[in-house]
């Protein structure tokens, strides 16, 4: 406030109240008048309104004596008559709130250290007759602010508020917003949409790569786990174990001549080169034609016929000129039973050193098998030992080995679907789980005859059976081949007092249902064996004991 004259002065802007009053207040220099633009001075019945204000000064005359005590209100000075108003003067241009500041601090950024603090702008009512800039006040003790109530209803509009981080030469804000302004969007409502919007594409790109990674397998190059070296050794009774210890002594023959050709499999008897394996396998090159064997190491040798005899399908061949053999050891077939574990291996459909597993299905399996003739000289008659180890075109000739990779029996024959014939020969039938093996402990016999002779004997006991008989049993026929007496005279069945037309059902207490079986029953022994047979006579049983005689096979 001031008394109402005006002093031609330029009006003081005030940061903060001293703590020295009678101190000279400088003041401050020149600025451009375009940095700021205050508002118009309102009505000048417009009230004071603030949060908070400091106590009413009285400004006494220039020169007149001013006493003041901090904290105490001073003394009211009397008004000094005013003079007729003088035409209205031309309104003073705004001035800057502060000096510029040398050092450019940005306006966005709070002040500097080195920059004063923002003054305190304060309204001036104007008089009546005119405007009269305002006088500098005395500077007091600060005091406590007192909250006031403010008044109700709308700001004045010519109360303004800095805006320190305005644009330098931009208006002030005015406190209140225009009529028809748009409310602004509260901040925080802002950024919860913000948050919202970011969890949402968050959630789309995390599904995106999700369902990229689980379709392609992830997003950088699979490396998938696996086990390291281990020991290789394997227990000696089990599949691994047997094959490793047996497969260095099978072999695989290749055989051709006569306008055939074939594939078998054969096994080391001893270091001399001998190899046995089935006849039906090497019977092309019988008379003549070439027999090629293979080494399981890779190794091939030619070889050649020792012996071969078609009654048993056994034969053997020898290689020359190779080292380091290894005969696969024999088993014993009597010691085998029904269930005992057994490996086969061999060449099926030229696929060597196959291995297959299995067990042993049965014993002393009466079978027959060749007969491609026509004249029954290829018919071979087997006591076998029945597998389901898998055996195939190609395994003839080939070891069943046991648990202790010792050769029991020497695979020969299967049982074909659709056909119901035994044999590989005609159409190249795969396995069904029916395989059959010869006996070791005959296939040993037949094959030192066939090394020490070239030829392999039969045991038989001297007569003729009617094949043709369709009862239970072996019926000893009337008229042998050619007419001639179906009980050969001097014969073993002779001297044991057999007759024609009695009919045999049993071996050494073992039932036979047809005359093939007899004959596979009386060749699982050797000659010089005894025999006690069951026979059916007139209607009574008989028992007859023999001594098995001999023949020549071919």
């Amino acid at each position: 406030m001031n008394d109402g004259k005006p002093t031609g002065q330029k009006p003081k802007w005030w940061s903060r109240p001293t703590s020295t009053p009678s101190a000279p207040i400088p003041e401050p220099p020149a600025v451009d008048e375009g940095d700021f633009t205050l508002a118009a001075p309102a009505a000048p019945d417009a009230p004071d309104v603030r949060e908070a204000r400091t106590p009413e000064i009285v400004v006494p005359p220039a020169g007149a004596p001013v006493e003041a005590v901090a904290g105490e209100a001073v003394a009211p000075v009397e008004a000094v008559p005013v003079e007729a108003p003088a035409p209205a003067p031309v309104p003073p241009q705004p001035q800057p709130l502060h000096e510029p500041d040398e050092y450019r601090t940005p306006p966005y950024g709070g002040p500097g250290p080195w920059a004063p603090a923002p003054p305190v702008q304060r309204p001036v009512a104007a008089p009546a007759h005119g405007s009269v800039p305002p006088q500098p006040v005395p500077p007091q003790a600060p005091q406590q602010a007192v909250p006031q109530a403010a008044p109700a209803g709308p700001a004045p509009a010519q109360w303004v508020q800095y805006d320190p981080w305005g644009a330098p030469g931009a208006p002030l804000i005015l406190g209140a917003e225009p009529s028809g302004a748009k409310p602004r969007r509260s901040r925080r409502g802002l950024a919860l949409a913000g948050a919202l919007v970011f969890a949402l594409v968050t959630g789309v790109l995390g599904g995106a790569v999700g369902a990229y990674v689980e379709r392609n397998g992830g997003i950088t190059t699979v490396e998938l786990p696996q086990a390291g070296p281990e020991d290789s050794g394997r227990a000696p009774d089990s599949v691994a174990g047997i094959a490793a210890s047996a497969l260095p002594s099978v072999v695989t023959l290749h055989v051709s001549g006569g306008g055939a050709s074939g594939t078998g499999t054969g096994f080391v008897l001893d270091t001399q080169g001998h190899i046995l394996t089935n006849n039906h396998v090497v019977d092309a090159a019988a008379s003549s034609g070439d027999i090629s064997v293979t080494f399981s190491s890779g190794e091939t040798a030619s070889a050649k016929l020792v012996g071969k005899d078609s009654g048993y399908d056994l034969a053997v061949v020898r290689v020359t000129g190779v080292s380091n053999l290894k005969p696969l050891p024999l088993g014993n077939s009597d010691n085998v039973r029904v269930g005992d574990p057994v490996v086969a291996i061999g060449a099926p459909f030229d696929l060597q050193n196959t291995v297959t597993s299995g067990i042993i299905s049965a014993k002393e399996r009466p079978i027959t098998a060749g007969g491609e003739k026509g004249d029954g000289s290829d018919v071979s008659y087997v006591d076998a030992l029945q597998t389901d180890a898998p055996i195939n075109p190609g395994n003839s000739g080939g070891p069943l080995v046991d648990s202790k990779a010792r050769v029991i029996g020497i695979n020969s024959a299967i049982r074909a679907a659709g056909d119901g014939s035994g044999g590989e020969g005609g159409a190249q039938s795969g396995s069904i789980g029916l395989g059959f093996a010869i006996p070791i402990n005959q296939g040993k016999r037949v094959a030192e005859e066939l090394i020490n002779t070239g030829k392999a004997t039969h045991p038989v006991i001297g007569v003729s059976l009617d094949m043709q008989f369709n009862g239970d049993g072996a019926r000893v026929g009337e008229k042998g081949k050619d007419g001639s007496a179906s009980v050969t005279p001097g014969g073993p069945a002779a001297k044991a007092g057999i007759r024609p037309g009695d009919v045999i059902t049993k071996v050494d207490g073992q039932r036979v249902h047809s005359g093939e079986e007899l004959i596979v029953k009386i060749r699982a022994h050797r000659p010089g064996d005894r025999l006690e047979l069951t026979l059916v006579r007139g209607g009574k049983e008989q028992t007859k004991t023999l001594t098995l005689g001999s023949s020549q096979g071919d």
